[in-house]
């Protein structure tokens, strides 16, 4: 027993360990095993029993957390532009736009997938609709199967990095950090990574281009009554709307001071290219508007198709985050606003009905609850674990890791690639990010980094072959079996398991260059982060003393700026007061060496 109460914490840790590999669910171990140890620590008096008292007010204070609110807001948004055909809009004109060009079909699922994490958020919607519309696409002109499978899964998890994400979310409540500022530490990695994505397939385009081939002539739909592409309209509206959004992002500045009517000489990164995105694609709305209502015949038919697609996600992605940077709304009422706004989109299009609705509606009070009871199971557990000092034990543990700071993140970056073979994102933020959160803050390092940067790295728990959730959900949707084509009328062969399972890793190993810049450059992260003011302690300790001299010698004779007259010689008494009115100090001053004394003879001159 001396060796169990002296180690307490580490071996309360690995029976957490022990029960999830036997199997039981992540929720109900962890709290029956902060329970457990909770009541055997107070018999063997490792901590008083006033500690479980503090349980109830811990699991009220989750029922009261506004922040977790966004997690079924921003479900129920994915789920409903999933079934309101979004995505299939998105890849059906996307994949027309770059289909000519070898590997196009693989970098229309590359922006979709893009902006789909926008508007979204939820991972499984993104790689069943992915896979059950370009996997058949792509394997009908012969595209490689190990890069189609690879691209659409790990196109799909974006959803983990680019906000709204719910990890992002998770991250910010258990580090104690605003979700909005989450969000915008994330904005820059989350696009440098899409960019690493595109930038793997223009290699493969470039050096096996017999593995991404380009669409054939007959398979591009969107033709003009001559015969042309209608790709030079489609470049005129593009150009427009990219100089206005350039200019928009030059004189954000100028804007915000009009709009304000003070000065304004910064804006950050984030917020100017959210709001420059939008006003480039109000612009391009607006001329095709324009167009279609007067039938003036200015654009092709491919212009008017990318521009109408496109507008729905990026009003989308401006309502949400654009609200959320610009401090209109918090996380959670862009959360609602967004959910809001599908619903609308979805009626409009008459894709969305009641059966689909009830659907959506259970699906996130589903994954609602899933996070209700992984977070109860969690606090229980810490609220133990913190009670036996281990903090202190995880601290000791990893702050004397060679390398400083580096040392630190490498390690801790290992420790979650590995774990994330077998856990999840949700057991990840509820189970390891409060134990290093409290050690990262006493290192002096940026919360805000340490989230993005396990953000970053939990995305590659779902690619993990071999227990990769996103592996798994294009293994239910892909076909495992050899089929007829219904447009070349072709067998089709099967896509294996394991050519899922290869396919995925050169993606994992960009997640990993990717998790590796974000060590080495912490300003991809903390750049977009709003200037903190700095405070000189010192200075405003020095400024306090001073008013406080100057306080003291305020009631010293003589130096009453009030005073009509000087001050009168300490031998010489005072004048009488008149009757009924209180007698001046003796002293001569406004109070005595004794405030207490002062104000008693005060009241005793004022009662007689």
């Amino acid at each position: 027993m001396e060796f169990i109460t002296s180690n307490y914490a580490p071996v309360m840790f690995g029976s957490l360990i022990i029960f999830l590999l036997l199997g039981f669910p992540v929720a109900f171990s962890l709290g029956a095993c902060g329970l457990l140890f909770g009541f055997l620590g107070i018999e063997l008096g490792v901590f008083p029993s006033s500690v479980m008292a503090w349980l109830p007010q811990r699991l009220i204070g989750i029922m009261a957390n506004d922040t977790l609110l966004a997690v079924p807001f921003f479900t129920l948004m994915g789920l409903i532009m999933e079934r309101s055909g979004m995505a299939e809009d998105l890849l059906d004109t996307v994949g027309q736009v770059f289909g000519p060009l070898r590997g196009g079909l693989a970098l229309a699922v590359v922006f979709v997938g893009a902006l789909l994490a926008a508007t979204t958020g939820v991972v499984a919607a993104s790689v069943i609709s992915m896979g059950l519309i370009s996997l058949p696409i792509m394997l009908r002109y012969g595209y490689d199967r190990r890069l189609a499978s690879g691209v659409i899964a790990a196109s799909g998890t974006l959803a983990q990095i680019i906000p709204p994400s719910l990890v992002l979310i998770l991250m910010a409540d258990q580090l104690g950090r605003s979700v909005g500022e989450m969000y915008k530490g994330a904005f820059v990695p989350a696009f440098i990574l899409v960019g690493l994505y595109v930038l793997w397939v223009v290699i493969l385009a470039i050096f096996k281009p017999q593995s991404v081939p380009a669409l054939p002539p007959e398979a591009r739909i969107y033709r003009e009554d001559n015969g042309s592409s209608g790709y030079a309209s489609l470049a005129v509206v593009m150009g427009i709307s990219t100089a206005a959004s350039i200019f928009l992002a030059a004189h954000m500045a100028d804007v915000h001071t009009w709009w304000t009517g003070t000065e304004v000489l910064d804006v950050p990164t984030d917020e100017k290219v959210v709001t420059a995105m939008c006003g480039g694609t109000f612009i391009a709305f607006v001329i095709a508007s324009i167009n279609r209502v007067l039938k003036l015949g200015m654009l092709s038919r491919l212009a008017e198709r990318v521009t109408f697609v496109l507008i729905p996600p990026l009003l989308l992605i401006f309502l949400v985050l654009g609200t959320i940077f610009l401090g209109i709304a918090t996380p959670t009422e862009g959360g609602a606003m967004g959910a809001m706004a599908a619903l609308v989109m979805g009626f409009a299009r008459r894709r969305l009905d009641m059966p689909l609705l009830k659907q959506a509606l259970g699906a996130t009070t589903r994954l609602a609850s899933f996070v209700m009871f992984i977070m109860i199971g969690a606090t229980t557990f810490s609220l133990v674990f913190q009670a036996a000092d281990g903090p202190k034990w995880v601290e000791h543990l990893l702050a004397s890791l060679p390398g400083g700071q580096v040392g630190f993140l490498i390690v801790v970056n290992l420790m979650i690639f590995f774990l994330a073979f077998f856990l999840d994102y949700f057991e990840l933020s509820f189970i390891v990010v409060p134990l290093l959160g409290p050690v990262a803050d006493k290192m002096g390092i940026d919360l805000i980094w340490f989230g993005v940067l396990l953000a970053m790295n939990m995305q590659t728990s779902f690619m993990h072959p071999p227990f990769g959730f996103a592996l798994f959900f294009l293994r239910s949707v892909a076909p495992d079996k050899p089929y007829i084509d219904r447009v070349t009328h072709k067998a089709i062969q099967p896509v294996t398991t394991m050519q899922i399972y290869k396919g995925a890793i050169p993606f994992v190993l960009i997640q990993l260059i990717m998790v590796s810049l974000l060590i080495t450059f912490p300003s991809l992260v903390t750049g977009s982060l709003d200037k903190k003011v700095e405070v000189n302690m010192e200075a405003v300790g020095a400024q306090m003393m001073d008013a406080l001299q100057d306080a003291e010698s305020y009631g010293a004779p003589g130096n009453d700026p009030f005073a009509s007259q000087p001050a009168p010689d300490a031998e010489q008494a005072p004048a009488p007061a008149p009757e009924g009115e209180l007698a001046p100090p003796a002293d001569g001053g406004y109070g005595s060496d004794d405030p207490a004394k002062a104000l008693q003879d005060a009241m005793g001159s004022g009662s007689k």
